[in-house]
């Protein structure tokens, strides 16, 4: 899995929209024409207060679902339908709706046990209740009939015949049904990023539990993709024939989202049969830990240099203040999201991202002290990460020579001005919580915890503060030499490596061997062939002679010189990411870690290729999701240099992106593994899709059975039933 390839080009491109749409960022110049404009507001109407603009509509949609989700988990089914009837008045019309929102209702005014909603609720009952249960759907006077019990048992006894009414799982069932019904009514999708990252370790979890492995990245996938997921949107009419739906399509999304073959039918109904559609609408269903994504792309993006680095100071937002109209949920990690964003309006503009909780453990402080103290999780290492390497160098040492860090300031300088400003979810503060602040207790303990987590704040504050020019001067020598690499100017980027540590490339061939081709390279297109010829003898030629398995791409780089006419540079070397296995490697030695995102990726692309391998089929819906983008690293020469998983250890730590393993080799095109012909000629495509629906057997099980009887799919289902 190190050794798989990945674009880093196209993942900036889709962290950068992912947090653009999010509206995570804002750009510096953004930000400047942004506070001239209200300055000359100010100037004009000192009441005036502008608000950052959103992204884009579906950015507005998402947060209208997000507070409409809210109310109805704190069970304020009103305000809901409030919001509902002003931003979604047609979702109303259907009466199957509307009977679930004024059933809960009518739970809700009863949970209060009061004499005044007592009779609210009998009111509810006559008025709005009763009328709807008669024509939503077959069963809903049935339901009727049965929640009028609620009257007679009380909502603590668990084993009343409407123990399932009080629960208060309803309120989150209903919450995430109507999320889903919105989210396609608004169509109101989730980022492509998202997306594909639930895809992804969906798929990375069925193929480790397929083959009985241990996954390397369970601590970072299970915290990230919760088990739940929001109940399925309905669709309009109700059939009990099946639809002409291709079973192909059927089949496809059944096993891509993990669902049974009536389900899978029951969301391409709703999509009035568009497959893609359906798809969307089922990963949507899948819940992320959002505040913990979040961490995951700043991380990202103050690494690959997106955004500013850790020790900027950032505008200080106004504080935020509890409303008595605003509800509020206390719904396990939804609470914690909100008392994130609230304890980062009084930092210094940097908002928490991680899941705070306030309950002493350890685990949850060290997630504290870790992120809101520093943007960026930067550890040193405590061991070796390869056998040759010289424990007597740690990165703070390599950082003590005042030439080193006047060096450091000279590569990428220019680039830190196109940088973006993490913005974080300050628009989650206006969905803050909770539907009974009336009770002092529950306001009180909420001002606690903003108060402790702002304490353990400054706390780490301090901690961190003599690190943080550090810190900041580890980023700015590896973004500056991630920026020497990727505009070719590889002499330049060996220069700045052997200034901060000379043993580098002696523990590290491979990267000066790759690094010494984009200088020959960059010679042979400007026409100095005496200079390349000089850097093959002097460099290249040893490095082979050295290491055996460099005489392959040794040759075909020399190749180049029968081509002085072509763009050499261009088409022989993936120089963006030659500059990310330089950055990772020269990270390590300064004990920076790559990003848990640039993990999560490699780990989960492997994965892919190796899921799809199995089912001896091409991925539908990896196209939609970008995921062929990310495996698009065409590398001639890197590709031949390093195909065992042991040379990749020993001479890169393990870190190079530009080789592939023989055992991991994605299609020429960048995209899934197609299907072995072999199997193909003997399995008919119907055949397959035949003992796959009577069996309910996946792909790959269906066509290993088909092979051993001849492609004949009668034949294995009598066998089978024999």
């Amino acid at each position: 899995m190190e050794s798989t390839p990945v674009n880093w080009e196209a993942l900036d491109a889709l962290v950068i929209e992912f947090a653009k749409l999010e509206n995570l960022i804002e750009d510096a110049t953004a930000t400047a024409s942004a506070a001239a404009t209200t300055a000359t507001t100010s100037a004009s109407s000192p009441s005036s207060s502008p608000s950052p603009s959103p992204s884009s509509s579906s950015y507005q949609s998402r947060l209208v679902i997000l507070q409409i989700r809210r109310y109805l988990e704190s069970g304020v089914v009103d305000a809901a339908v409030d919001l509902l009837r002003l931003h979604a008045p047609s979702i109303l019309n259907d009466h199957r709706i509307l009977f679930r929102l004024h059933k809960q209702k009518f739970i809700e005014l009863l949970r209060k046990g009061t004499m005044e909603d007592r009779d609210s609720a009998i009111e509810c009952l006559r008025a709005a209740l009763a009328p709807c249960a008669l024509d939503a759907y077959p069963e809903a006077y049935e339901e009727f009939k049965h929640v009028l019990l609620a009257f007679i048992y009380d909502k603590d006894d668990k084993s009343s015949p409407v123990a399932n009414e009080w629960s208060e799982r309803r309120r989150l069932d209903l919450a995430g049904f109507m999320s889903s019904m919105l989210r396609a009514h608004l169509n109101a999708y989730d980022p492509v990023f998202s997306l594909a990252l639930r895809y992804l370790i969906s798929i990375h979890r069925a193929y480790c539990l397929r083959q009985g492995i241990t996954s390397p990245i369970s601590d970072l996938t299970e915290r990230l993709l919760l088990e739940e997921r929001d109940h399925p949107a309905i669709p309009q009419d109700i059939l009990y024939e099946v639809p002409p739906f291709d079973e192909v399509d059927i089949q496809a999304l059944a096993h891509a989202v993990e669902l049974t073959r009536q389900g899978a039918i029951d969301s391409l109904r709703f999509a009035k049969g568009d497959l893609f559609l359906a798809f969307q609408n089922e990963l949507c269903r899948i819940k992320l830990d959002t505040p913990y994504l979040d961490q995951l792309v700043r991380e990202y993006c103050v690494y690959r240099g997106i955004i500013e680095s850790v020790s900027e100071k950032q505008p200080i937002p106004e504080p935020v203040k509890f409303s008595q109209q605003d509800p509020v949920c206390f719904s396990s990690r939804d609470c914690s999201l909100e008392l994130d964003c609230n304890v980062g309006k009084h930092s210094d503009g940097e908002t928490s991202v991680t899941n705070v909780r306030v309950d002493g453990s350890p685990e949850n402080n060290a997630d504290v002290s870790s992120m809101q103290g520093m943007d960026v999780e930067v550890r040193y290492a405590s061991e070796l990460t390869n056998s040759h390497e010289d424990c007597s160098t740690s990165g703070s040492q390599l950082l003590e020579n005042p030439s080193i860090l006047q060096r450091r300031r000279m590569p990428g300088n220019g680039e830190r001005s196109k940088r973006k400003r993490w913005r974080g979810r300050y628009d989650y503060n206006n969905y803050v919580a909770n539907a009974s602040l009336e009770d002092s207790k529950q306001e009180n303990s909420i001002s606690t915890a903003v108060s402790t987590v702002t304490k353990e704040k400054q706390g780490c504050e301090k901690l961190s503060i003599n690190d943080a020019s550090n810190t900041e001067d580890k980023y700015e020598i590896l973004l500056g030499m991630k920026d020497l690499a990727s505009n070719g100017m590889a002499a330049e980027a060996v220069e700045e490596v052997n200034a901060i540590d000379p043993n580098f490339f002696s523990q590290n061939c491979v990267l000066l061997f790759q690094l010494k081709q984009v200088e020959f390279l960059k010679l042979v297109s400007s026409g100095d062939y005496n200079a390349a010829l000089k850097v093959a003898c002097s460099h290249l030629g040893p490095l082979a002679a050295s290491d055996p398995t460099l005489l392959k791409p040794l040759k075909e780089t020399l190749l180049a010189l029968l081509r002085p006419s072509e763009d050499a540079l261009g088409s022989a070397l993936p120089l963006n990411a030659l500059a990310a296995s330089l950055q990772v490697a020269v990270g390590r030695r300064l004990g920076v870690e790559e990003p848990q995102l640039m993990k999560i990726m490699r780990a989960t692309l492997h994965t892919h290729n190796e899921w799809f391998k199995l089912q001896m089929c091409k991925d539908r819906f990896e196209g939609l999701l970008r995921i062929n983008s990310l495996k698009e690293v065409h590398a001639p020469f890197l590709t031949s240099m390093c195909t065992s998983k042991s040379h990749t250890d020993s001479c890169t730590n393990g870190s190079s992106q530009a080789t592939v393993s023989s055992g991991t080799r994605p299609s020429e095109d960048g995209s899934s593994p197609t299907q072995d012909s072999s199997r193909d000629a003997i399995c008919d495509e119907g055949a397959i899709l035949k003992v796959m629906e009577f069996l309910a057997l996946p792909r790959a099980d269906a066509i290993h059975l088909l092979a051993q009887y001849n492609g004949n799919a009668e034949t294995v289902i009598q066998q089978l039933f024999a």
